[in-house]
């Protein structure tokens, strides 16, 4: 049996409908004439600028109202200025923007290694931040937050939109109801074609000291899934890493992409000079802080691994295994979930060289009785920014009437669990034991 839920029927079906309706293109105007919240952006890269700047105004415009931008570029802060558009103040000192905005919220942009810098000092000044993912990198950093956040009392968002896509969300929905009973094992395999994949490792994220692994970054969105829908704390981690493909296992390298005279013999040589956007945002900009966004892949410098394999256990002793490969020819997500009642097989369709559907297929398997296939609309277009994800939790931030039924408010406690998993991961593959997470931080 096959069940398909489209667009339509995504905003009616069950707790889904009740966060679904955010995704209307008229949410600009919700909130009536709700007094809007002052918010200030550190760290104006492109999610900076975009999703959390341009879009935050068109998806929740009638509940904000920016007031502030830094960055510790000054070209770069200028740029995000002109593309958000009106005469907001530019600043690339922090506490300065604070004393002269006096915003209510800071939404926390910049390289995942410096966010735990700028989520306590706005804390300690009195404000309520909101940080993308991952919340931290280091162990130091996770305790610091903690403690800082007991101290002040201050309110803390973390931004784990994969919450709020539409599979992940029916996933939830499936697992509070009992459908397969209670829940004994997962295998999450995280795949990145040679376009995404490769993307890391040409920014500052192929760096250790900058984004603390992908299992930092990128995993950072699956391990809070996970926690969120195992319902537990997670206790051990052990994993293995290696780096298979990029940096030193190149044969031919240069700085950057714009100027390599090896640009015909690279199978990964990407032309960046034809998006005007990220010239303008980085190209443009690069001289004030040498970095590029072009970075070379095969550079000497880049230190984490592209192929992880990681094993967590649970407080409930759910088991874990998860994969995350950033090195093969197509992209999407195969999610196993064992119970003492069935079986929920999921994956998600991303790129690949053959043609499918793009809907996330749920299979639901009881056992000694018959499967169900449910489908699931990703809602994806120029509008529906990760399938509609950003503009649902945006709506949940910034209007804390909204309904969550399903848990999907994610502040402190999920943003230090998240972030400790991957810590605890890459110092297993550092250490070749295994790691607890009361060693990463102490809750």
């Amino acid at each position: 049996m096959k069940t398909t839920i489209d667009r339509r029927e995504f905003c009616k079906y069950g707790a889904m409908g009740i966060v679904g309706a955010a995704v209307s293109p008229s949410l600009a105007a919700f909130g009536g004439q709700a007094a809007r919240t002052r918010v200030a952006i550190v760290g104006t890269g492109i999610r900076g600028t975009t999703t959390w700047g341009m879009n935050l105004l068109r998806d929740v415009g009638g509940r904000v109202e920016i007031v502030g931008l830094c960055d510790v570029n000054p070209d770069r802060v200028k740029v995000a200025q002109r593309w958000i558009g009106g005469a907001i103040p530019t600043f690339t000192d922090f506490d300065e923007m604070i004393r002269s905005t006096k915003p209510e919220r800071v939404i926390v942009t910049t390289v995942d290694a410096t966010h735990s810098e700028y989520v306590c000092r706005a804390m300690e000044l009195g404000i309520d931040p909101i940080c993308e993912k991952p919340l931290c990198t280091h162990d130091f950093q996770a305790q610091q937050i903690l403690d800082t956040q007991r101290r002040t009392g201050r309110r803390l968002d973390v931004t784990f939109n994969a919450r709020h896509e539409a599979g992940a969300m029916k996933v939830k929905e499936l697992l509070l109801a009992g459908e397969i009973g209670r829940l004994y094992s997962v295998s999450y395999e995280e795949f990145l074609d040679l376009d995404h994949g490769a993307s890391y490792f040409r920014r500052w994220h192929g760096l250790k000291q900058a984004s603390g692994t992908l299992l930092c970054h990128k995993a950072s969105h699956h391990f809070d899934q996970l926690n969120w829908w195992i319902d537990a704390d997670p206790v051990e981690v052990t994993a293995e890493g290696r780096l298979n493909k990029y940096g030193a296992n190149g044969r031919l390298r240069h700085a950057n992409c714009r100027l390599c005279p090896h640009k015909k013999q690279c199978d990964l040589y990407w032309d960046m000079t034809t998006s005007k956007q990220l010239m303008e945002m980085y190209a443009d900009c690069e001289d004030q802080d040498g970095y590029y966004r072009d970075g070379c892949l095969y550079r000497r410098e880049i230190n984490v691994p592209d192929t992880y394999s990681v094993q967590i256990r649970y407080s409930n002793q759910v088991l874990v295994t998860y994969s995350l490969n950033a090195t093969v020819p197509y992209e999407g997500q195969s999610i196993v979930f064992n119970g003492s009642k069935g079986r929920l097989d999921v994956r998600n369709y991303n790129r690949q060289p053959w043609q499918v559907p793009h809907e996330s297929e749920i299979r639901l398997t009881r056992n000694f009785k018959d499967s169900t296939v449910i489908t699931v609309d990703p809602q994806r277009g120029e509008f529906f920014e990760h399938g509609g994800a950003d503009q649902r939790i945006k709506r949940m931030i910034f209007d804390t009437s909204v309904p969550d039924p399903l848990s999907q408010r994610a502040g402190l406690r999920a943003g230090i669990l998240s972030s400790a998993v991957g810590i605890a991961g890459y110092t297993s593959i550092e250490t070749g034991r295994k790691v607890r997470i009361d060693e990463v931080v102490k809750l």
